[in-house]
């Protein structure tokens, strides 16, 4: 497991590295068309090292310019989704009573919603753009999320040692703050790293089908021109390969890093 966890760490780490040092590794001027050089479709060779696209632009380029984009709006919607799962589940397993019913059936609303149709519902009324990205994909990604916080701050509750500290007469912002926050905090980190693989593979989705912002650069919107650009007729798999090996490689990597960090047991 430790090893899992240090392997995981390090391709997240490499995955964070590129889209932090994407403006310095790809200079704009690398992502204009008017200043591409290549040929068009080009296939991975040394002046190329992942081929080009339709434009005579490198993939290579392309990938890690659309990183940042990618893991920009995944954290940040994740994040959102964690922020309002996380204190409705906590809201709800503290309160109990009409406020955890009511959760609960919200939650059971949003989690009988096919994912995908409503986050490209979402986005296509929206405003196109990252902030409807982000949106989208927080609004379908948090009642999960709610559950099993929920289910968590529940079992925390019935605690001994949390009876005890009610029982001495604690109050309920005591009991949260340094009882049940604490004890969920491991689950909230692995529901975070579910969270960021899902959001990524969302907004993918969202940009392939052009509800993303236009002009954007995105492993996503990538996808899309190369779909466009015949790349599959035309046998330049190098154009599909790069993003969609990001795409998974990222999902991969966040489902992995959830299970080293589950605290359930046997995990």
């Amino acid at each position: 497991m430790r090893r899992a966890a240090v392997v995981t760490g390090a391709v997240a780490g490499l995955y964070a590295t590129a889209a932090l040092a994407a403006p310095v590794l790809v200079p704009a001027r690398d992502l204009s068309v008017v200043a591409a050089t290549g040929p068009a479709l080009a296939p991975p060779g040394a002046g190329h090292l992942l081929g080009t696209d339709e434009n005579g632009l490198s993939v290579l380029a392309l990938t890690l310019a659309g990183s940042r984009t990618s893991l920009a709006v995944g954290v940040t919607a994740a994040v959102l989704a964690i922020v309002l799962g996380g204190a409705a589940g906590v809201a709800a397993g503290t309160l109990g009573g009409w406020a955890d019913r009511a959760v609960l059936g919200v939650t059971d609303l949003f989690v009988a919603l096919p994912v995908v149709p409503f986050a490209v519902v979402l986005a296509g009324v929206l405003t196109p753009g990252t902030p409807a990205l982000v949106l989208s994909i927080a609004l379908t990604s948090w009642a999960g999320t709610a559950r099993v916080v929920r289910a968590a701050v529940g079992s925390a509750r019935a605690a001994p040692y949390v009876e005890r500290v009610r029982a001495l007469g604690a109050r309920r912002g005591h009991v949260v703050r340094e009882h049940l926050l604490p004890a969920v905090l491991p689950l909230v980190a692995a529901q975070a790293c579910l969270l960021l693989a899902n959001a990524v593979l969302l907004e993918s989705t969202l940009s392939f089908l052009g509800l993303g912002r236009p002009g954007q650069v995105s492993w996503g919107a990538m996808l899309r021109h190369a779909a466009a650009a015949g790349a599959v007729s035309a046998g330049a798999w190098w154009y599909l390969l790069a993003p969609g090996v990001a795409v998974i490689g990222l999902a991969l990597t966040g489902g992995a890093a959830a299970r080293a960090l589950d605290p359930a047991p046997g995990a």
